[in-house]
């Protein structure tokens, strides 16, 4: 039985109705259509209001994390048994909090239990990239090699450099 998470109004439907066959354990229905009222709703009214409704919901994804800070919201979340799902981090990129959620979503679907809330407090952090030499020597270090050795032994001749694997 797939989970049935709530999502609020700043997740890309199109988006999430493009990829839902591909993730058949979870429905996620964005508020409105659920009812058009939850829109101007308090958090914690959310979630009460999911909580009586005749659809059994086991939660909510939002990007909004001030309701981590909330008494009335944790209260009512624990109340109710519900699971929140908070994209931190993706800042006001719904792009990128969808991406966080898609990300998540299969383990949260396996870990969610109707018996205990949970607050999923997903986060997004961006790095620098990585230079290809810092991982040739990860790649030595493991094999117990030096990586001047590998580097020689891996790379292109200048004339294997030059030919273009396509172009044949």
């Amino acid at each position: 039985m797939p989970r049935l998470f709530a999502l609020d109004q700043n997740f890309p439907e199109p988006m999430l109705d493009g990829v839902a066959e591909f993730m058949p354990e979870v429905v996620l229905v964005p508020l409105r259509r659920i009812d058009s009222r939850l829109s101007d709703m308090e958090d914690w009214e959310i979630l009460l209001a999911l909580h009586h409704h005749e659809r059994a919901w086991d939660g909510l994804v939002t990007t909004d994390s001030s309701m981590l800070t909330q008494p009335r919201e944790m209260a009512v979340l624990r109340q109710t048994n519900l699971t929140l799902v908070v994209a931190r981090g993706a800042g006001h990129d719904p792009i990128r909090a969808t991406g966080l959620v898609l990300t998540h979503l299969n383990w949260i679907c396996r870990n969610t239990t109707d018996a205990t809330p949970q607050v999923w407090d997903l986060t997004a952090r961006s790095r620098p990239a990585t230079d290809p030499w810092t991982l040739i020597e990860k790649i030595g270090a493991h094999q117990h090699r030096d990586p001047e050795d590998l580097w020689r032994e891996s790379q292109l001749t200048a004339n294997e450099l030059r030919i273009d694997p396509l172009a044949g």
